[in-house]
């Protein structure tokens, strides 16, 4: 997953290459993006974000690399032999145990892979956020100063023109 979090465009491009050079996932100009890919072989996978199109300005970008372990990754299949005890002693069986076990860590880590994903958008929303705050507050500041411009250039004109410097004689 990758989020263009600040910048100007908030866009960037993306690739994912493979250990044998091989482009996986690619795309152009996007702000957000989400790539499974299923890993064929092994070896260093290259990400790479690109952001020549947009010399100027600098971007700020989060990834996440989510890597999804073999069922029984969790928890070491030798502390369960350890565990093992006849089942007519327990009344679960330690397989059915070990499935909610397994059941609730992956809900646990899908849970903690949004809320990430999700403190991504909010920083996203937040530099916007201020950015237009800079903006409005700005050009806020300049229609003021035109304002009292304009007011003090009228009051001085309307003086200007009520001001009788001929002294009228009887």
């Amino acid at each position: 997953m990758e989020n263009v979090i600040a910048g100007a465009g908030l866009d960037v491009g993306f690739t994912l290459i493979s250990p044998s050079g091989y482009k996986l996932a690619s795309e152009f100009r996007t702000s957000d993006g989400i790539h499974t890919v299923e890993p064929t072989e092994d070896g260093d996978y290259r990400l790479c974000f690109d952001n020549s199109f947009s010399k100027l300005s600098e971007k700020m970008v989060f990834f996440e690399v989510i890597v999804e372990g073999q069922p029984g990754d969790a928890w070491g299949d030798e502390e369960w032999a350890d565990m093992a005890e006849p089942e007519s002693m327990v009344e679960y069986k330690l397989e059915d145990i070990r499935e909610t076990m397994d059941s609730v860590h992956r809900h646990l880590e899908r849970s903690r892979q949004l809320q990430t994903m999700l403190r991504a958008f909010e920083a996203r929303d937040r530099y916007l956020l201020e950015d237009n705050l800079w903006r409005v507050s700005f050009w806020s500041s300049m229609s003021l100063l035109v304002i009292l411009t304009v007011a003090v250039t009228q009051v001085y004109t309307l003086r200007r023109l009520f001001d009788d410097k001929t002294v009228c004689k009887p």
